[in-house]
């Protein structure tokens, strides 16, 4: 009898559980339905986000519309640099060397980032560029800069208003891209690596800047798109 009813109390537990069982199996099939549609999602849009990064131009250098025309001879002003030492800025290089005239200012924030960059960016250009450094104002409000930045003073620093008004530069920090012929190739605002690198390659693709050159590409995309 004794045995009778424990099997009997197995038997009504086993069929209380059945049900538990069953919806813990669901459960866990709807669960795993739940993460890969939401895998399924999420590469969906990386998707997304791959072909927008495609499609969004690289922010070229800002061009000011005053100022000398690239293409045209770079203006040619005779200068004297912290060291002393004359120097002819915009004159065609004997060297072959590009120009990358960059100016500057002790109390701009930005500028001190921006010649980090710079000097990254020489170290990849190698011998095939050469770098001017140009600000204006007293020399004793320079000494600390100076003293504090290595690049100016392993490079030719100018002090010159002249110079600034040759080129007509109004904001820094403001790069000016002159090749080894003395032609201006390249300028514009520089606030990262990225205004830097476009002047390079405005001026290997032949165009004022690098808007001008991905004007046409985004018109076809666009024009693709629809």
């Amino acid at each position: 009898c004794e045995l009778h009813n424990l099997a009997r109390r197995r038997r009504n537990s086993a069929t209380r559980l059945a049900p538990m069982n069953d919806a813990l199996v669901i459960s866990h099939v709807l669960l795993w339905l739940v993460v890969i549609a939401l895998a399924i999602l999420v590469l969906a849009l990386l998707r997304q986000i791959g072909l927008l990064h495609e499609r969004i131009a690289p922010a070229g250098a800002l061009m000011p519309a005053a100022g000398p025309r690239v293409g045209d001879p770079a203006p040619v002003v005779e200068v004297e640099d912290w060291q002393g030492a004359r120097l002819h800025v915009g004159a065609p290089d004997e060297g072959g060397r590009d120009t990358l005239l960059l100016f500057v200012s002790p109390s701009c924030p930005i500028c001190k980032s921006v010649l980090a960059i710079v000097e990254s960016l020489l170290r990849h250009e190698g011998e095939r560029l050469q770098l001017v450094l140009a600000s204006d104002g007293p020399r004793h409000e320079h000494q600390s800069f100076v003293q504090s930045q290595a690049l100016l003073r392993r490079h030719p620093y100018v002090l010159s208003a002249a110079l600034g008004l040759a080129y007509q530069v109004g904001k820094l920090p403001y790069a000016i891209l002159i090749d080894a012929e003395g032609k201006l190739r390249a300028r514009g605002l520089v606030n990262t690596r990225e205004h830097l690198e476009s002047l390079f390659e405005a001026q290997r693709h032949g165009v004022a800047n690098l808007q001008e050159y991905l004007s046409p590409l985004l018109f076809k995309e666009g024009a693709r798109g629809r």
